[in-house]
């Protein structure tokens, strides 16, 4: 008698639960926006219905004895039990250990909470931090003014939490003028639940609001952050002192200052190797633009994303504008050794459109760098330069 193989899956959306964490990761989402994942009464939000709905029919179906019975249930799970863990059906390197939807300490989502919910199709509001870029992008080439988009990204790296004073003098700078209404838009006033005994605190590192915990301490949002050690503190700040403090809104502080403070990281280190380095050069067109003493020129994305597959799916080429001689996409090496093997899961989630982009972490492209500034020979970014036609005229 013949038996029959498994029919192989390829694709990630070939496996069926896969929606589901899209599904499960925005009720969380949008639980934590309605007030503390602590506690809920009924009726649940629909969004939050549908994915424990879901959840339990996924038990069902495999034979699962242990289903979340409310929606807190679920976010017990959540918080308690490793995505791994879960009785779902999914790639097999979906996971590292130790990943949750919902920190355990803290009770808020996860950043890989908010990248499953980014990736979500039927999730519009993910899209919020791409419209802003895009918007500023718009006015400032309708000023004829790319310094105005500089000073707009850099103000939502370096300043994610403002006081009044501070947002006045940002109201009155030339630069922005541009984009002093999209400004506007980007920040909200920071809700209470960041403050502690009246004080509110940034950390030194990442410059966003730290999170007061239960037992005293403070919990930094950035996952590459927490991985360094014990969170810095950084500005203390008190309503008074503030005037009602400020934050952007928590699309931009995961997906524009955290990569951001990657990516200056990087332009610090490159310059000074004696590198010449653009930050975002026409107009975001890619992060940072390094040119060689030869007139080589790298074009680098920096992606600061805990998931490696999810990363792996939104691969693309880098564009082609400004020109240049090689491109990659680079992920912080904390963020890669947090991973039992981001670069390799990245490699087998990148789909076909994505022209063989490769991704190095950001140690490796100094050390690349270094080399070839000391004279070494055959340094490519990959094995051949990027197939996007993006040559130098």
């Amino acid at each position: 008698m013949l038996t029959t193989r498994p029919a192989q899956r390829s694709d990630w959306l070939d496996y069926p639960d896969v929606q589901l964490v899209h599904t499960i990761a925005g009720a969380v989402i949008q639980l934590a926006d309605l007030g503390s994942l602590a506690s809920f009464k009924l009726p649940y939000p629909a969004e939050a219905q549908r994915a424990l709905d879901r959840t339990v029919l996924a038990c069902l179906l495999r034979g699962v004895e242990e289903i979340p019975r409310s929606l807190s249930d679920l976010l017990i799970w959540c918080h308690s039990r490793p995505l791994e863990d879960w009785p779902l059906d999914l790639p097999p390197d979906a996971f590292g250990a130790d990943e949750y939807l919902v920190d355990p300490d803290a009770l808020v989502p996860t950043q890989l909470c908010h990248e499953w919910w980014i990736r979500a199709k039927d999730a519009g509001a993910a899209q919020f931090d791409r419209d802003v870029v895009y918007t500023a992008m718009r006015l400032c080439r309708q000023a004829s003014s790319p310094e105005s988009y500089t000073a707009f990204r850099r103000l939502l790296v370096d300043r994610p939490v403002l006081t009044t004073v501070e947002k006045f003098e940002i109201d009155t700078d030339l630069f922005l003028a541009p984009v002093l209404e999209l400004v506007g838009q980007c920040y909200v006033a920071a809700p209470v639940s960041y403050q502690h005994q009246g004080v509110y605190i940034t950390c030194g590192r990442c410059l966003t609001l730290l999170t007061p915990l239960a037992d005293g301490g403070w919990w930094c949002e950035r996952d590459r952050c927490r991985r360094r050690g014990t969170p810095p503190h950084g500005r203390v700040l008190t309503d008074a002192d503030s005037g009602g403090l400020l934050q952007l809104r928590r699309p931009l502080r995961q997906f524009v200052t955290g990569p951001g403070r990657a990516e200056v990281e990087l332009e610090a280190r490159l310059n000074r190797l004696g590198l010449a380095v653009e930050l975002w050069p026409g107009f975001d067109a890619y992060d940072l633009r390094i040119t060689f003493p030869d007139g080589h020129v790298w074009a680098v994305d920096v992606k600061d994303w805990k998931h490696p597959g999810l990363l792996g799916r939104s691969a693309k080429p880098v564009r082609p504008e400004p020109p240049y001689d090689e491109s990659c996409w680079v992920v912080p090496q904390e963020q890669a050794d947090a991973h039992h093997d981001y670069l390799g899961t990245y490699r087998r989630s990148r789909l076909a459109a994505a022209e063989g982009l490769p991704l190095l972490t950001d140690n490796r492209l100094v050390e690349l760098a270094e080399a070839r500034l000391n004279g070494a020979t055959g340094i490519r970014l990959d094995s051949a330069l990027s197939r996007n036609g993006a040559r130098r005229a």
